[in-house]
């Protein structure tokens, strides 16, 4: 059944097995969302005999690879949770709270940071003196002129009595206990590989492709992001047999 295929398709993978190699006993499909474009490449490596002439008597298959490419520009935490570094998240938020504006008070010269969501401070990350244009410096006490300090167990930042008065802008890292998900880069053993099936579909002029791969393991994983554009996320795997010897199936309809 010959087919014309236009646009690129959708692509949903199942999580399998987790990164130490436990299988998933209730999986959640992963979508990649807003996809661009993807592409499937299958080859196999061409073992040729010779004997004492230019051309080859036979010609064999022999190793073969299934990769399955893609570009999507709908960043979700579960294609980075499930399909490459397969843990479970823990709820929470870490961050950094950038450039807060702010003035520095009078008596006693001290901002004291509230983090969003009810979170804590955790450490600086520089403060800027807007009104002389200054990267202020950080000492451990007793700032003078165009510097501060920081009580990094309550967030207290400190300032010399000069710069009261000056409109500052304060960066800090910060953590929440809810409002996200936090996925740990652990130093896996090597060996073990979150896993996943994969499907992928494209329908046009009322003709259908489906490809199923029943075994697949992400081995890229990219986030380039760019000053004057979106960002399009790269997303590469590679397919395995599952227990059956299978590989997946293409289907035309």
């Amino acid at each position: 059944m010959p087919m014309i295929n236009f646009g690129a398709g959708t692509i949903i993978a199942v999580p399998t097995n987790l990164a130490d190699g436990s299988a998933i006993a209730t999986p959640t499909p992963v979508v990649l969302g807003t996809l661009q474009e993807v592409s499937l490449d299958l080859s196999v490596e061409m073992k040729s005999l010779y004997g004492s002439k230019r051309y080859p008597i036979a010609i064999g298959q022999g190793k073969g690879k299934t990769e399955i490419k893609a570009k999507y520009a709908e960043l979700d935490g579960a294609v980075l949770g499930s399909l490459f570094f397969g843990d479970a998240p823990a709820d929470g938020i870490k961050g950094a709270k950038l450039d807060y504006a702010t003035v520095v008070p009078t008596t006693p010269f001290q901002v004291t940071i509230a983090p969003p969501s009810s979170g804590i401070f955790v450490d600086d990350l520089g403060v800027y003196n807007v009104t002389n244009g200054v990267q202020m410096t950080r000492v451990a006490s007793a700032p003078a002129t165009n510097e501060y300090s920081v009580d990094e167990a309550t967030g207290v930042y400190t300032f010399a009595s000069a710069d009261a008065g000056d409109s500052i802008k304060i960066s800090y890292e910060y953590s929440a206990a809810s409002g996200g998900k936090i996925w740990t880069i652990n130093n896996e053993l090597m060996g073990y590989n979150p896993s996943f099936t994969l499907m992928l579909q494209n329908s046009y002029d009322s003709k259908t492709m489906v490809c199923k791969l029943n075994r697949c393991v992400s081995g890229q994983l990219s986030v380039p992001l760019k000053s004057d554009d979106f960002a399009v996320y790269d997303f590469a795997a590679e397919a395995f047999a599952n227990s059956s010897g299978e590989l997946g199936y293409i289907c035309l309809f």
